[in-house]
């Protein structure tokens, strides 16, 4: 009929590109990150001979911080809109650390100004990320198919991991020759540079989200408490969370012994430990690849379709660990390059599935929506991430006092972090097959096996 309206197409979501700006916000995270995390803690120590004590708490106090994320998630769930959270956390990033930078530069010649200063900044660097980034991860979830996740989850992690990388080549490559004027120029180029690329990554960006989750719900989001309340009570999130906690430990427990293990088991020099680390890195962005890949072409639409993928990676990770351990015994002629690159391989697939599988459940929810919950298990992955590392490198020197055998002190400690994993494994079945049917009843289905329901209960 003439003068007859069709109703508009629903959105299906976020296409590649779409997913690309998300990631773009990532790497200006990370890059900003970076900044922080790695070339101040490099001129704190060296530059100006402090303490390593001072930059490793500094930094494990912006991952403490990120307990907030909760808070920050259901602000962008109440508000409707996440881009503004987006754009504020990245802002907020960039001026913390400036102001990081800055309270640096005074530690030498004014230390209680500046370490107060370098506080106040660290705090700040901690609320930017969680603002920022989970807002990001929050709209990535409500925005893509199912089908899409994987690769979603691959494409983002990767361009975080290659906003680091590129970001520390340039920041390095400019601040030769070092001086205060130019850190601070550098540091002040970068907050801009990552600043302006967020607002053109999202421009418009939010409109294109559509029917994934909740984010085609009218009703309101529920208030903080009943949100973490929800959250707690429905069995598939509570399960994921804990699987999110003993996984991130087991993951970051290796991040501060790898090169000191290499350097005392088998005599390597600092720059044969750092290439150590790299295949490690190498490892880690190929298994991202195959489950972005093959999560993809593989799983389909099914809401558990990563579930394989999941424990597969922790399983493989707990092999290489053990591996390592008998490596600590082993010592000089065992393949440790391989093995560390299976190890990395192992940590890739897990990391990226995992991340896949938090977007089925993030929108998954009766009431909460995506914001909140996947500020839970940001803030869940930042404590378990902040205290590995602090477990890893004091059970070494623990070991290592009371055993008087560094051998056996790395295979404990190894042996340790491979039994975690294999927890993990197991704690993501069930975990992960609570999302599955719990996102089926979100789109209307309901369980209809006697295992379902006993996944689901």
């Amino acid at each position: 009929m003439h003068g007859s309206l069709s109703p508009a197409p629903a959105s299906t979501g976020f296409g590649w590109l779409g997913i690309v700006r998300i990631g773009l916000v990532q790497a200006s995270i990370g890059a900003l990150v970076m900044l922080a995390t790695t070339v101040l803690n490099r001129l704190m120590v060296v530059e100006f001979a402090l303490a390593a004590a001072i930059p490793a708490g500094l930094v494990a106090w912006h991952y403490a911080v990120q307990l907030a994320r909760p808070l920050f998630g259901h602000g962008s769930d109440k508000g409707r809109a996440r881009t503004p959270w987006i754009i504020g956390g990245v802002a907020l990033l960039g001026a913390a650390s400036l102001l990081a930078t800055q309270a640096t530069l005074l530690l030498a010649s004014a230390p209680v100004l500046g370490f107060s200063l370098a506080v106040l900044a660290y705090t700040l660097i901690g609320v930017g990320v969680g603002a920022g980034g989970t807002s990001a991860l929050a709209l990535l979830a409500s925005g893509v198919a199912p089908q899409r996740r994987a690769a979603a989850a691959a494409v983002t992690w990767i361009m975080m991991v290659a906003g680091i990388v590129v970001s520390a080549i340039t920041v390095g490559a400019l601040l030769k020759p070092f001086s205060p004027d130019r850190l601070l120029l550098v540091a002040a180029g970068l907050a801009v540079v990552t600043f302006a690329l967020t607002v053109l990554a999202t421009w418009r960006l939010e409109r294109q989200a559509g029917q994934f989750g909740n984010a085609a719900k009218d009703d309101a989001a529920p208030d903080f408490r009943a949100a973490i309340s929800e959250i707690w009570h429905e069995p598939a999130a509570r399960r994921f969370t804990i699987f999110i906690f003993v996984s991130m430990i087991a993951f970051s427990m290796q991040d501060l012994i790898l090169e000191p293990f290499a350097g005392l088991i088998f005599g390597m020099t600092p720059g044969e430990s750092t290439q150590l680390g790299g295949q490690h890195q190498g490892g880690i962005l190929l298994g991202m690849i195959i489950v972005g890949v093959g999560g993809s072409a593989f799983t389909g639409k099914r809401p558990d379709g990563l579930r394989i993928w999941v424990v597969s990676g922790c399983l493989m990770s707990g092999v290489a660990l053990a591996a390592l351990g008998l490596a600590a015994v082993a010592g000089p002629g065992w393949p440790l390059a391989l093995n560390v690159f299976l190890l990395g391989l192992g940590n890739g697939v897990f990391a990226v599935s995992s991340i896949g599988a938090m977007m089925g459940l993030a929108g998954a929810g009766a009431t909460t929506r995506e914001g909140v919950r996947m500020g839970v298990w940001g803030a869940s992955q930042a404590i378990a991430f902040g205290l590995g590392g602090l477990t890893g490198a004091v059970g070494v020197d623990l070991a290592r006092r009371a055993m008087s055998d560094d051998g056996s002190a790395f295979q404990l400690i190894f042996s340790l972090e491979a039994a975690a994993f294999v927890l993990a494994a197991i704690l993501a079945i069930k975990a992960t097959g609570g999302a599955a049917v719990r996102a089926s009843m979100a789109a209307g289905e309901q369980p209809t096996t006697d295992s379902e329901r006993e996944v689901f209960a």
